[in-house]
């Protein structure tokens, strides 16, 4: 992990800096004496006080998501999602540049965009050119923070990113990070918090959001029980994040999936409909399929720079 130094945390109790005290990496604290302690799977909870009033994802609901995200189905995707947070992390004016995830989940797409960075920043002539002391001795190349508001997507998290600093926390509250001192926020299928995405990105930097596009899996989500696309969903988009960004560029991807029966469960059960799906029909549904089905999925990834 980073030094404390180069993860600009925020107290959630009464926004101080926190750094790292005498439990080492395991423990926060802030000068106030507010103090936090690492989990034993790695992550550290600020939810503090009424905590949350939203519902984080389940075990399970996590356990499917992991399942299927490890099978590699959405590997594309997280690959363009590193592509296009890459040039703000390559030009981040720090040597050690800070990447924020929020909603972070089981942490695939942040480890896709770390290691993009260790590729990219670890180029033998461009690691001369960084620092003069060349590679991090720790051989890590970027600060990360992963939030989540589900404890058992954290703990997936903390080992799928040891390098991260891991953190149980609301999107919706004021994020426990410093004003201008992050390079790349990622938001794959999460809230926005545009004034607080925009409070600590540093002038320059990027904000990489995720989108499903009309047809996202349409060959299994009403058989299924999934949500719907929302109607409009790219205008409601630009007019949430207007205020505060101004678009700099949008990918479509299609992906065409072949998913196995189990597969097609732990889609259906991963994502905001598994908080209402019925296991045992669920179950029923799986027997059911054949052995292999044809789904498509359809992305919009889009880059916003904060308005200055």
């Amino acid at each position: 992990m980073p030094p404390a130094t180069d993860f600009p945390l925020l107290c959630p109790v009464c926004r101080n800096a926190l750094r790292f005290g005498g439990g080492g990496a395991r423990t926060l604290v802030c000068g106030a004496g507010h103090s936090f302690d690492a989990a034993k799977q790695g992550y550290f909870n600020f939810l503090v006080g009424k905590g949350t009033v939203f519902e984080a994802d389940s075990a399970d609901m996590v356990a499917a998501r992991f399942d299927f995200l490890s099978g590699g189905h959405y590997q594309r995707l997280a690959d363009a999602i590193a592509d296009l947070a890459a040039p703000a992390l390559m030009d981040a004016p720090a040597f050690r540049p800070v990447v924020l995830d929020a909603g972070t989940g089981t942490g695939h797409y942040l480890r896709a965009v770390l290691d993009r960075v260790a590729l990219d920043r670890a180029a033998p002539d461009l690691a001369r050119d960084l620092s003069a002391d060349g590679a991090p001795a720790d051989g890590v190349w970027a600060a990360a923070i992963g939030l989540d508001i589900s404890k058992f997507a954290l703990r997936r998290a903390a080992r799928m990113n040891p390098e991260a600093l891991n953190v149980v926390g609301d999107v919706w509250q004021p994020l426990p990070v410093a004003e201008n001192a992050v390079d790349v926020v990622t938001v794959v299928f999460a809230p926005r918090n545009a004034p607080e995405f925009a409070r600590v990105l540093r002038p320059g930097g990027r904000l990489v959001v995720v989108t499903p596009r009309p047809g996202h899996l349409e060959e299994v989500a009403g058989l299924t029980g999934m949500l719907g696309i929302e109607p409009a969903k790219d205008e409601r988009l630009a007019a949430s994040l207007g205020n505060h960004f101004a678009p700099v560029e949008a990918r479509d991807l299609d992906l065409a999936l072949t998913l196995s029966p189990r597969d097609v469960a732990n889609l259906a059960y991963m994502g905001p409909a598994g908080h209402h799906l019925d296991r045992a029909a669920l179950a029923a549904l799986e027997a059911a399929l054949p052995a292999w089905t044809a789904v498509s999925a359809r992305f919009r990834i889009s880059v916003f720079a904060p308005i200055s």
